[in-house]
């Protein structure tokens, strides 16, 4: 080989895409991550404009935790879109609303609070609020919601109850035994995150008003954890003790991928930051991030 072919070679190699030379795929970088995890994992990842895919048990149903609050807003905006409640429609918090767990009002505002419900929707995605999904419900109903995921192709995604009224409210108490709050596949959830960013169920105003609720949740703990700073992510997460998951739309350099992790039956049950299911969510979008990243700086310009 001639110096000025080994230089060349050595050029291509070090330009061309790692993905195009078997390197480094989306199932190189997550599969082990998904194998390594101690307990039940389901991925599901979609580039929502080169349509590039991985998915890892996608199809098997798992819990939610709160993660299911993006059917609730889905139904909430498309409800308001058709005509059968208004987003300045007034709530008022009781003592009898408030449950524990995840979100402020319950700690942080007095019986007799007012507020709209879009702002109810706002604490229900922002903190995961508890006691404010539970108002929303109150409006939206738990039925509509699944009847508007199904109505959407997705018949596995489901709300079994209000948040800790389970005994009370459950209109599913096999489901609810099973899953607890709710239950999706991660085939399912990347589905719906697929139409409401690429489909026409929603108009532009209210879709837009659901990606912003989803933008601004507060979670640092999973998918944002490991991205840049100025990364767009539009999503969801949850946690119990056993369970971990997060599901959203990562904005990266190389398109809109929508991407969902789901955990349970996890080893690690520590609530805290370095939770090995928190650490799973934030290692997926990572890898994900950058896979799309490579992607779009070796593209021909």
């Amino acid at each position: 080989m001639s110096v000025r072919m080994g230089l060349s070679a050595v050029l291509f190699f070090s330009l061309c895409p790692v993905c195009l030379c078997g390197e480094h795929s989306l199932e190189d970088r997550l599969a082990p991550l998904a194998k390594d995890h101690k307990g039940k994992v389901a991925l599901a990842v979609k580039n929502l404009e080169t349509g590039e895919s991985y998915y890892f048990n996608a199809d098997e149903v798992m819990p939610t935790a709160s993660l299911i609050k993006i059917a609730v807003l889905i139904d909430l905006y498309q409800q308001a879109q058709e005509g059968k409640l208004k987003l300045t429609d007034r709530v008022v918090l009781r003592a009898a609303d408030k449950v524990p767990g995840s979100g402020i009002l319950t700690e942080h505002f007095s019986d007799g609070a007012e507020f709209s419900l879009r702002d109810a929707a706002r604490l229900m995605i922002a903190f995961s609020d508890n006691t404010a999904t539970n108002l929303v419900l109150e409006r939206v109903g738990i039925k509509s919601v699944n009847e508007r995921t199904k109505a959407w192709g997705f018949p596995e995604t489901r709300i079994n109850a209000k948040v800790f009224r389970g005994s009370k409210t459950s209109v599913d108490p096999e489901r609810t035994r099973r899953f607890g709050l709710g239950s999706t596949t991660a085939r399912e959830m990347v589905g719906i995150l697929e139409q409401l960013q690429t489909g026409d169920r929603l108009r532009p105003f209210y879709k837009q008003a659901v990606l912003n609720h989803l933008s601004k949740n507060a979670d640092k703990d999973k998918f944002k954890r490991m991205l840049p700073s100025d990364a767009v992510v539009n999503h969801k997460d949850g946690s119990t003790s056993d369970t971990r998951t997060d599901a959203g739309l990562i904005l990266a350099p190389g398109g809109i991928v929508a991407v969902c992790v789901l955990t349970t039956n996890n080893s690690d049950r520590r609530w805290q930051s370095d939770n090995a299911g928190n650490l799973l969510c934030a290692r997926v979008a990572k890898e994900v991030y950058e896979h799309f990243s490579i992607v779009e700086t070796s593209k021909p310009k």
